[in-house]
C-alpha cells in the first residue's frame, strides 16, 4: 500500500516543518509513487502533467542530498522556458525556508547576464534555468557543476521539442557521471525514451494519469463555416462572459493578429508568444494573472509551466494536430476543484481532429453549431483589476508592505481593493480594482514610498 504521509519518509525536521508551513495535507500521486524511490537515490523517469505537484516531489528530494555547509552546486533543474523556471525557483525557496543559508539561483535567457555573473562569484547550491543560459555559463567557466548530486529534466519532452537536445547534452557532459538524474516528461515520445537510455541509469519507471478531473471541465466543440472564425469567439465571449480565458492559437502570427482584432472589438487581449521580449511577457503574464486582463491570446507556450489560478475558459481558436495537446491546453481550467470551460472551433475539413481527441479521450465529444449561441449587442469583457506599474523594484529595496503601506497610510483607499503585488529586480507591477486606479495611480504618483519619489503608470 503506498502511503500518502509526508511523515512517513525520513526527511529532516526542517523539511517536514516547511511542507507542514505549506499546509500540504498528503501528498499527490506523483509524490507518493516518486519520493521513497528518489529519496533512495535511484534515477526516475516520470510521466506527471502540469499540476501534479512533481515540483514539490523533486525539489523535497534535492533539499534533502543538499548540504548547505558546502559550497559546491549541488543540484541543477532544467527547464524549457523561463516562466516555468521561475516558478521552479519559487517552489524549491519555500520548501527550503527552514534551511538555513540556502542558496538557490534562477539562470535564464531573456534577461543580462552580468547581474548573474555577479551572483554567481557566490556558488549556488540549486541552479534553476534554461538550457541556453546554463550552457552559456558553463562555457564562461562562472558555473561549475563538478559537485552536482541532482540533475532535474523538467518538463524534457517539452525541451526536445523546443529543439534543446544538443544544449542537454553538452550541460550533461560537464557533470559528474555518479550523479542522480530525473526526467519529468507530461508526453512519452520515443524522444523521451532515446535520452533516458542515454544520461541514466536502471530508472525508476513512473506513470501518472488522470490529473485533470474532466469531470470538472465543461467541453464543447463548435462546427463553424469557413471566415466564420473571429465571429465565432466573440460569440463564445459574449455567450459564456468568462471572466478570464486563454484563448489557443497555433502560430504566433496567427496569435498577434487576433489580440490586436479583439482589442479593436474592445475586449482587453493580451498575447503570450515566443517572439516577446522577456519584460514583455512578464508583463503579460502578470496583468492576466492579476486579472487586469480577460483574454490571454497564447501559443502553446502558455500550455505548461503557467500556474494561473481561476482561469474560466479555454478557447481553441484551432484545434492543435496533436489530442495529448489538446488535453494540456483544456487543462488550464477546471483546477483545485473549481468548475471550467474548455470550448473549442472546428470547421467540417477538421472534424478528423475531433474525431482523434474523441479516440484519446476514449468518450464522444458534444458538438454544437455556432448559430446557437446567444450573441449580445455592444458587450464587452471589462477585466475587474487595473495594473500600475512603479519605475522601482527589489533592487532599489521595496518589498509588498511599503506599496499596501503607500496605498493606504493616511489616505481613504481600503486596502481589499488592493489585489497582487508583483515585485520584479526594477519594476513593480500592482493590481487594483477598476474604480480606484485613477486614486491609487494618484497616490503613488504624488506621494513617497520609502521616503523616495518613483515614476508611475497605468498599464493600458
Amino acid at each position: 500500500m503506498t502511503t500518502t504521509t509526508f511523515s512517513s519518509l525520513p526527511l529532516a525536521t526542517e523539511i517536514l516543518t516547511a511542507i507542514q508551513s505549506l499546509n500540504y495535507q498528503k501528498m499527490t500521486p506523483i509524490q507518493a509513487h516518486s519520493l521513497p524511490a528518489l529519496l533512495k537515490g535511484r534515477d526516475m523517469l516520470a510521466q506527471a502533467k502540469t499540476g501534479s505537484g512533481k515540483t514539490a516531489a523533486f525539489a523535497i528530494n534535492i533539499l534533502h542530498q543538499l548540504d548547505v555547509s558546502s559550497s559546491q552546486t549541488q543540484a541543477l533543474v532544467l527547464c524549457p522556458t523561463r516562466e516555468l523556471a521561475d516558478q521552479v525557483s519559487k517552489e524549491i525557496r519555500l520548501l527550503a525556508r527552514a534551511i538555513a543559508n540556502t542558496r538557490i539561483l534562477t539562470l535564464c535567457g531573456g534577461t543580462p547576464i552580468g547581474p548573474q555573473l555577479t551572483s554567481l562569484k557566490h556558488r549556488p547550491h540549486i541552479a534553476v534555468g534554461t538550457p541556453g543560459r546554463i550552457l552559456k555559463h558553463i562555457q564562461k567557466d562562472s558555473l561549475k557543476l563538478d559537485g552536482l548530486k541532482v540533475l532535474v529534466l523538467d518538463e524534457a519532452d517539452r525541451m526536445l521539442d523546443m529543439g534543446f537536445h544538443d544544449e542537454i547534452i553538452r550541460i550533461i557532459s560537464k557533470t559528474p557521471r555518479k550523479r542522480q538524474t530525473l526526467l519529468f516528461s507530461a508526453t512519452y515520445p520515443d524522444e523521451i525514451k532515446d535520452i533516458s537510455d542515454a544520461i541514466q541509469s536502471d530508472p525508476v519507471d513512473i506513470r501518472i494519469e488522470g490529473l485533470h478531473d474532466n469531470n470538472k471541465i465543461k467541453q464543447v466543440f463548435y462546427e463553424i463555416q469557413k471566415g466564420e472564425r473571429t465571429r465565432a469567439l466573440v460569440a463564445l465571449l459574449q455567450h459564456y462572459h468568462p471572466e478570464s480565458s486563454i484563448v489557443f492559437c497555433n502560430r504566433k502570427q496567427q496569435c498577434k493578429e487576433l489580440a490586436d482584432e479583439l482589442w479593436q472589438l474592445g475586449f482587453h487581449t493580451l498575447a503570450l508568444h515566443g517572439d516577446l521580449e522577456q519584460k514583455e511577457r512578464d508583463q503579460v503574464l502578470v496583468q492576466f494573472a492579476n486579472k487586469s486582463s480577460s483574454v490571454l491570446i497564447a501559443t502553446d507556450v502558455a500550455a505548461r509551466g503557467l500556474h494561473i489560478k481561476d482561469i474560466q475558459a479555454v478557447i481553441n481558436f484551432e484545434l492543435s494536430p496533436d489530442p495529448e495537446v489538446h488535453i494540456h491546453r483544456i487543462g488550464r481550467t477546471g483546477r483545485a476543484g473549481n468548475e471550467g470551460l474548455a470550448l473549442s472551433l472546428f470547421m467540417a475539413s477538421e472534424r478528423f481532429r475531433v474525431e482523434a481527441i474523441e479516440e484519446y479521450q476514449d468518450s464522444p465529444a458534444r458538438i454544437e453549431k455556432a448559430s446557437a449561441l446567444k450573441t449580445r449587442e455592444n458587450f464587452r469583457l471589462s477585466p475587474p483589476m487595473v495594473t500600475l506599474c512603479i519605475n522601482g523594484g527589489r533592487k532599489n529595496k521595496l518589498r509588498a508592505g511599503d506599496i499596501l503601506g503607500a496605498l493606504t497610510a493616511n489616505t481613504n483607499l481600503p486596502g481589499k481593493q488592493i489585489g497582487k503585488i508583483d515585485l520584479f529586480d526594477n519594476l513593480t507591477y500592482i493590481a487594483v480594482e477598476r474604480p480606484v486606479a485613477k486614486q491609487a495611480l494618484r497616490i503613488l504618483s504624488e506621494g513617497k514610498i520609502k521616503g523616495r519619489k518613483y515614476r508611475v503608470r497605468k498599464m493600458r
